[in-house]
């Protein structure tokens, strides 16, 4: 089986299909997307991005901000059902793409405000609120993820509840751990929009917590196209 449409680069992110729209089997090859699939069957048709030096390798793409308001509103909804029942406290959002996800989520949970991370430092940021950090799709960039102090009482005490755009290697999450650990804060769950492939699983601590909206595997060059890669296979 074979994937059939080739949207313009802008046309992804935009609608949300109705289940079985598009094959998404095993041995499906994949030409310039991938439909993710949510809770409902619905799918979202995310595109492809071959990975520097992966020697054929590629993933599927989700870029919230470029997403139709339809499509963020989706994933919002079932990143806050995910949570609802265990009442989170306080929504921390990652930047810079789990942000609009985080302010979201948390109106849905019924909160008045969130607590956003940053990593533009302000004048008044301290080096022991910071933490390094970096992403899958800017390996180069290095950056500092900071926690502004005057947030930091109300995170302490309180059920926390990370949100971010994607998962896929970790790293970053790893990152905001860290920096969270620094308070003795040790986050309720984390919420992100995607689960990307299940590298992240090895690196971030109680890896179970994390809930994510759809999920989508990494692929590997085959023929004109990709597969699923075998030891990256979606976790059930």
């Amino acid at each position: 089986m074979s994937m059939p449409p080739r949207l313009a680069p802008h046309a992804f992110w935009q609608r949300l299909d109705e289940p079985g729209t598009y094959p998404s089997a095993p041995d499906t090859l994949y030409h310039d997307a991938y439909p993710a699939s949510l809770p409902d069957g619905r799918q979202l048709l995310l595109p492809l991005r071959k990975l520097p030096g992966s020697g054929g390798g590629a993933l599927a793409s989700l870029i919230i901000n470029q997403a139709s308001f339809e499509v963020e509103d989706a994933l919002a909804d079932i990143m806050a059902q995910q949570w609802c029942a265990e009442a989170p406290d306080v929504v921390v959002g990652v930047p810079t793409l789990g942000l609009p996800l985080a302010n979201a989520v948390a109106r849905r949970l019924g909160h008045q405000r969130l607590v956003p991370l940053g990593t533009s430092r302000k004048f008044w940021y301290t080096d022991a609120l910071s933490h390094p950090m970096r992403s899958v799709t800017s390996p180069d960039s290095g950056k500092t993820i900071y926690l502004d102090p005057r947030m930091v009482p109300l995170l302490q005490g309180r059920k926390v509840l990370v949100v971010d755009d994607v998962v896929s290697t970790g790293s970053s999450l790893a990152a905001v751990l860290a920096l969270l650990k620094k308070i003795e804060i040790t986050p309720l769950g984390i919420s992100v929009a995607m689960e990307q492939g299940t590298r992240w699983r090895s690196v971030i601590e109680q890896s179970e917590r994390v809930r994510g909206a759809i999920r989508s595997p990494l692929l590997e060059a085959a023929g004109r196209g990709y597969v699923t890669s075998p030891e990256q296979q979606e976790a059930p």
